[in-house]
């Protein structure tokens, strides 16, 4: 069994991000990224730990927006355009645990698109979906697509299951793998026989976010498994695949940590630093 780490990936990253960087540096520009969160939500807590920790060490700075969990649509929508029209900022993340007084639908047709570095407004994900270029694609769903190419895993003509159906990753990242010619299933709660389709997979792949959720039951001895999934279980961060039951009856696995995760947090930082150069150029 191989571990497909993600560091070697995002090293391979960073000799174009820190080119980009010293090129905005010596332009007396500092690339900053707008994160929102309503609530203290560990999960996006953590999250904006780490981001805020990998933007420091290479000197991009952030603007972290906390709102209380009952704000009101209205405040949130204002904070948006605000962040829109802040010619600072170079990137704008929402969390997506938003909570059901706000109106997620207004705030993705609100949210500029060419800000949009996770790919949640209405504009990037409709270009995404009909075959044109976003402005970005979801971090997450290219961060499986740079693991893959990085690895050179060819997914033409393969068997690829999905476990998961969200707008952020399951959904785009089906569209993603189709335009590589991949055959793909998407699996999700009311999946019958889900354990046998599963297995048929040449490539699997959970972003279903239950700790080891899967097990040597839905694995074949040739399949590479791509774990998405961040959980937290006694403590300590793990994915959706039970490890220690498929390590020795597979492929190649990506590792929670040091996977899919370590990958996501860099194309982040890459977008934002990406769309404040992309920026200075088209406006000099």
């Amino acid at each position: 069994m191989i571990k497909l780490y993600g560091t070697p990936v995002v090293d391979k990253m960073l000799k174009d991000i820190n080119n980009k960087l010293n090129y905005l540096s010596k332009n007396n520009i500092i690339p900053k990224l707008a994160i929102v969160r309503l609530g203290e939500n560990n999960d996006d807590i953590l999250y904006e730990k780490s981001i805020i920790k990998n933007a420091n060490s290479i000197g991009m700075q952030t603007d972290i927006n906390v709102l209380p969990l009952n704000t009101e649509h209205k405040t949130l929508e204002e904070l948006i355009i605000k962040l829109n029209n802040d010619k600072s900022i170079h990137g704008i993340l929402i969390f997506n645990s938003l909570p059901i007084n706000i109106d997620e639908s207004k705030i993705k047709k609100i949210i500029k698109a060419e800000k949009d570095i996770d790919c949640i407004s209405y504009n990037n994900i409709a270009k995404l979906f009909i075959g044109k270029e976003p402005d970005f694609i979801p971090c997450t769903v290219e961060a499986v697509i740079e693991l893959l190419n990085f690895y050179n895993i060819d997914v033409e003509g393969k068997i690829i299951t999905i476990i998961g159906r969200s707008e952020i990753v399951g959904k785009p990242l089906s569209i993603m793998l189709l335009n590589k010619n991949a055959t793909v299933t998407i699996c999700h709660s009311k999946t019958v026989n889900l354990i046998e389709e599963c297995k048929k997979a040449d490539i699997l792949i959970s972003s279903v976010g239950k700790a080891n959720i899967i097990t040597d039951k839905y694995i074949n001895k040739d399949q590479i498994i791509i774990d998405i999934g961040i959980n937290y279980l006694d403590g300590k961060i793990c994915g959706d695949v039970n490890f220690d039951s498929v390590k020795d009856k597979i492929k190649m696995i990506t590792p929670v940590p040091g996977g899919i995760g370590t990958i996501t947090t860099t194309i982040l930082i890459k977008n934002t630093i990406y769309n404040a150069y992309n920026l200075y150029i088209n406006n000099r």
